[in-house]
């Protein structure tokens, strides 16, 4: 195998991160354990940002996928490929993970197909072990190495789900949206707004959470949050930024339009 850059995977600098409970401490512990996490919550709450935080705040590289109904085992695990030289192994990002010490996050795990979601059971056991059965290669995972997944409850459906075999290996965390104090400070820092124009995208995001299941299938998250006060700052009108950021990306639907227009409308005046 050829010598892998570890530092490349390495996070060089603080992401910032606004802890909603005690998910750093329980999440610190579960590494420290080397148990595997899952994390839940709705789209753009911070899954992905807490992973990336911590792998800064422990010091170890993350390698994230990026999971979809394509991906196959090959795809996690590694490939034979054709050169000049005839065949040659390519690890996959689950198999550089084992063999580094490194945290490997897939990303919305339901989205990839459960026969490849298979391969990361004996991971995430006492075995602790990734077979690469087409290199008749039996790795043992690093002992820093760490299998972390997220994916959005709301989404489930009887074919995009986790088996029950799958998710019991794993230790759970819930996310959801942070308070409105707190989602307020997350908005000011990530977009460098102001205090004030940070609250009143928090009150219009409120709104459209209240629609969640009766007309809407996901509420505004946070990062759509910070996407609309960026675009003020590049000088697009409040309210024009609230519909172009908020509104349009999340609902077709007219009346649900209309009502989180008219929210808009009230909160920026």
């Amino acid at each position: 195998m050829t010598d892998i850059d570890i530092e490349q995977y390495r996070i060089s600098e603080e992401p910032y991160y606004q802890p909603h409970e005690d998910e750093i401490e329980c999440y610190t512990a579960a590494y420290e354990a080397r148990l595997p996490v899952m994390i839940k919550g709705p789209t753009g709450c911070g899954k992905s940002r807490f992973v990336e935080h911590m792998a800064w705040k422990l010091g170890k590289p993350l390698i994230t996928v990026a999971c979809n109904e394509d991906m196959t085992a090959s795809d996690l695990v590694g490939r034979y490929l054709l050169d000049a030289n005839g065949t040659r192994w390519l690890d996959g990002p689950l198999t550089i993970a084992a063999r580094i010490g490194a945290i490997c996050y897939l990303d919305e795990i339901v989205e990839a197909r459960q026969d490849t979601t298979v391969v990361i059971h004996p991971l995430t056991d006492h075995r602790r072990q990734l077979p690469l059965d087409k290199k008749g290669e039996l790795i043992d995972a690093h002992e820093d190495f760490q299998l972390v997944i997220s994916y959005n409850p709301g989404y489930q459906s009887l074919m995009k789900d986790l088996k029950q075999s799958t998710k019991q290996r794993f230790n759970a965390l819930e996310f959801d949206y942070p308070d409105a104090k707190t989602e307020t400070s997350i908005v000011e820092k990530e977009s460098g707004t102001d205090a004030d124009t940070a609250a009143r995208l928090v009150k219009v995001a409120h709104t459209a959470r209240n629609l969640k299941g009766h007309g809407l299938d996901e509420g505004i998250s946070t990062r759509l949050l910070v996407y609309a006060a960026t675009l003020m700052n590049k000088g697009i009108e409040a309210k024009r930024a609230c519909r172009m950021a908020l509104v349009r990306p999340i609902t077709d639907d007219a009346d649900i339009r209309s009502t989180l227009d008219h929210s808009i409308d009230s909160i920026f005046g």
